[in-house]
């Protein structure tokens, strides 16, 4: 599994930086880099979950899909008392964001494109489980940090995301076992096979446009993503560990709580009127350092996780 995911990450790495050398060339501009990622957010991530379900019903795929809900509520859990832990508000002004970018992982972007790399559509069908979560948990504890409360108004509007309409129609067609057209179908599979190179131009995109010398300069970053990237993953592997959870059941949901700082974090920092430009930072550095700590979290995982 080592080996997969780190050969991986390194063709993804590759294409983040053709897409950085892009953006600093003047190829792609900031439009063009919002127009991909709506692109990747409302076409080509629900055409690869709902491709995911096309599969036969087998009573062990639902069961495995259950224990994909309770793991991704735990690895929630586990990042939230982390954050609180290692992450205080006293002289911090800061904190909330901290917190949040210490808690949320990038599940999407490149969660979903690294899982369905080394586990195929059966990850990504155990994925969407601890993204759904993930969304749930943004819009309510989420929120919260950023606002100090929330409503069931904007709890809707997380809920109503392109990604989770997506999965509750793939779970209906899975289990009313719908078959799409196989012509529609391939179609599909085309346009979902974007995802990984989208996904990691996106990252390239907006690194690019921070400041690194400035966010390799500034230590308190490191300690945020110190929790994000090695503090939470290595203790959702001894969870894994101590659980017993089934082999991609285990790995999806640690990759997914591996994954660098959220997007979301800067979108939300942007609506609330919040520093949206440490928002970024945070996401960039830790976008960045994760091409190192993923294959260093699942060497370590290989030990405990067969």
């Amino acid at each position: 599994m080592f080996i997969l995911i780190f050969n991986q990450l390194l063709k993804m790495f590759i294409i983040m930086i053709l897409a950085f050398i892009c953006y600093k060339l003047k190829i792609v501009n900031q439009e063009g880099n919002k127009a991909i990622s709506n692109l990747l957010l409302m076409v080509v991530n629900p055409c690869l979950i709902i491709t995911a379900y096309q599969i036969e019903y087998e009573p062990l795929l639902v069961r495995g899909l259950l224990i994909s809900f309770a793991a991704a509520i735990a690895a929630h859990i586990i990042a939230i008392l982390a954050a609180k832990l290692f992450i205080p508000a006293k002289n911090n002004p800061e904190y909330y964001l901290d917190r949040f970018g210490a808690v949320y992982a990038n599940c999407g972007f490149i969660g979903i494109p690294l899982i369905y790399s080394v586990l195929g559509n059966e990850g990504v069908f155990y994925l969407t489980a601890y993204m759904t979560i993930f969304n749930i948990f943004t819009w309510t504890h989420g929120l919260s940090l950023l606002e100090g409360s929330f409503s069931a108004k904007q709890l809707k509007e997380g809920l109503s995301s392109p990604m989770v309409i997506a999965t509750v129609i793939a779970i209906i067609l899975f289990f009313l076992q719908f078959r799409i057209p196989g012509t529609v179908l391939d179609s599909m599979n085309y346009v979902a096979d974007m995802n990984t190179p989208l996904a990691m131009m996106v990252a390239g995109f907006s690194v690019a446009q921070a400041d690194l010398k400035k966010i390799f300069t500034n230590f308190h970053i490191y300690k945020i993503s110190l929790v994000k990237l090695l503090v939470v993953p290595i203790a959702v592997t001894l969870l894994l560990y101590i659980t017993r959870a089934g082999r991609d059941i285990a790995y999806t949901t640690l990759i997914a709580a591996s994954c660098p700082t959220a997007t979301t974090m800067t979108m939300m920092a942007i609506r609330y009127n919040k520093n949206y430009t440490y928002a970024s930072e945070v996401f960039s550095f830790t976008t960045v350092l994760s091409m190192v700590t993923i294959p260093f979290v699942i060497f370590l995982a290989g030990f405990l996780i067969p």
